[in-house]
This record gives C-alpha cells, structure tokens and sequence, in this order.
C-alpha cells in the first residue's frame, strides 16, 4: 500500500520502530515451534500450548491478546491474519472436557477485544473482516433440569463455520450450531443464532436476513 501524503515523517519512523519491536517478539515464538513464519506480536501477548498453533506467515498479534491451543485439533491461522489488542482466541476453557480446533482462514482480520472460542469447532473462511468486540461461541450450556445447577448438567457442542469474504460489524455474537455463507455482511450489534445463505445483509437480536446483495 502507499503512506497517506498527510501522514508526517514521524509517525511513519514510529511505525517502522513499532513493527520491528513486534517482529522481533516474534521471533522467538517462530524460533521456538521450528517455524520460518513472519510474527509481529505486541506486547504482553500470552501463548499457551503453543505447539498445537500452525502460524501462517506475516501474522499479527495486537497487544494484550491471548492465544491458547490446549485442543483436540489445533489452532489454525493463516497468512496475513491481523488479531486486534485485548483478544482472545481459545479453543478450551475447561481441562475435563478439551474443545475442538479453531481455523482463521487467510487474509481474516479482526479488532480489539474479540473473543473467538472453540469449544465445538470454529471456521472463519479467508478474506473475512471483522470488527471490534466480535464474539463467537460454540458451545451451549443444558439447562432443562430444574432440580440440577447449570453448571452441573454439561453442554452440547455442533460448532461454528464463517464463510468467505464476510464482512462482521463491531460488538456481534455468533452462537454454537450457526453457519455463515460466503459474501455475507451482518450488521453491528447482532446476534446471530441461526444460519444464512451466501449473499445476505444480516441484522438484529435474533438476526434476520435484512436483504440479499
């Protein structure tokens, strides 16, 4: 890409400064799983179970983030996949019941404070873009015994899968058994808790399909 003719010198030198610091964090991940990948990984970012992760290349992990692999399949980024400050990307919260995999396809960005679980499996095709406070989660708790807690009743698990070249506003929910078609945009704010085709404008708590494209 080229610079914006407005952005003075000096922040294009504290960009360059920035993303060498990033690449050098990264280096020591890539030297320590054995991989040749270009990382640029922020400050204070937590890796857990680290050799259940497959690093595309020039990868980026905002500051803060957190990745944790502990899974039955691993944690899959692509290439060029940008995770925004403060996320999370965790595949099992639990060590008696491990969850599935996660896959970020190619090319997938997402904003701050994101939190993509994966517990039942989640898919985000390539060339998906995602905005802040995006959440996914693959996973329900049983609640149908009244004389039980909760907590104590399990949860059922179908998973997740995002599409291609979607684009998803700023503060959605994805919840477990839903699937996302190609060419999809789903408006800020929504909760999505059934499935759509390719080519829709999604929207609203439950989400609807708002019109085709």
């Amino acid at each position: 890409f080229r610079f914006d003719g407005s952005v003075p010198l000096s922040a294009i030198f504290e960009l360059l400064v920035t993303k060498l610091m990033s690449l050098l964090r990264g280096f020591k991940v890539s030297f320590f799983i054995g991989s040749f990948s270009k990382i640029y990984m922020g400050k204070s970012v937590k890796i857990q179970h680290t050799k259940n992760i497959v690093f595309g290349d020039n990868v980026i992990i905002g500051d803060y983030a957190m990745l944790s692999a502990l899974g039955k399949g691993p944690l899959s980024i692509g290439n060029n996949v940008s995770a925004g400050a403060f996320s999370r990307v965790i595949i099992s919260t639990s060590y008696n019941n491990i969850g599935e995999f996660i896959t970020i396809g190619d090319n997938v960005g997402f904003g701050e404070f994101a939190y993509l679980g994966g517990a039942g499996g989640l898919s985000i095709g390539k060339n998906t873009i995602i905005g802040q406070y995006f959440s996914a989660h693959p996973e329900n708790h049983i609640f149908t015994n009244s004389k039980s807690l909760i907590r104590q009743q399990g949860v059922t698990r179908t998973g997740i899968m995002i599409g291609e070249n979607c684009w998803i506003g700023s503060k959605v929910t994805i919840l477990d058994g839903v699937t996302i078609g190609d060419n999809c945009v789903i408006a800020a704010g929504a909760v999505v808790n059934s499935s759509f085709p390719d080519n829709v404008v999604i929207g609203g708590v439950p989400a609807v399909t708002l019109k085709s494209i």
